[in-house]
């Protein structure tokens, strides 16, 4: 399990530039986002190469930020990859509250799968034991190589 960021933007122009810039200008990558929006304003979440840091200068920029447990699923790039992971958390009858994925250029991880699931702590295990690898918080660093 590792660490998302949520950040909760006033749905108007600008505020995705605001944040990336701060991001940008403290040497912050953005491995993956994905935002979501509502009538009055968004909801921002990312996987970035250094979590702690991140947190601190969108707080100091007047963001309201939260730090949310998820998991990340490495597998590969290819056709019924995602489908043998559902497949498999329907089986444990695990609902999926959300999930995103990007791409890697890392040797080892070529897809990954972020989930947000109820009942989190319980499926790691079982997940783990059906060979679905989980990717560490400190792995996050080399996923550019």
């Amino acid at each position: 399990m590792f660490k998302q960021i949520t950040v909760f933007l006033e749905n108007k122009p600008g505020r995705m530039v605001e944040v990336t810039g701060c991001l940008a200008d403290s040497g912050i990558n953005l491995h993956a986002l994905t935002i979501a929006d509502t009538a009055d304003f968004g909801i921002l979440r990312i996987i970035v190469s250094d979590t702690e840091k991140a947190v601190r200068v969108l707080k100091e920029n007047g963001f309201m930020v939260k730090t949310t447990d998820v998991l990340a699923i490495t597998m590969g790039n290819k056709p019924g990859c995602l489908y043998k992971v559902l497949k498999e958390l329907n089986v444990l009858e695990v609902s999926i509250e959300y999930m995103y994925a990007f791409t890697s250029r890392h040797k080892d991880h070529d897809a990954i799968v972020i989930l947000r699931l109820d009942n989190q702590d319980a499926v790691i295990e079982k997940l783990k034991s059906g060979n679905f690898p989980m990717l560490e918080e400190n792995l996050l660093e080399h996923l550019n190589e």
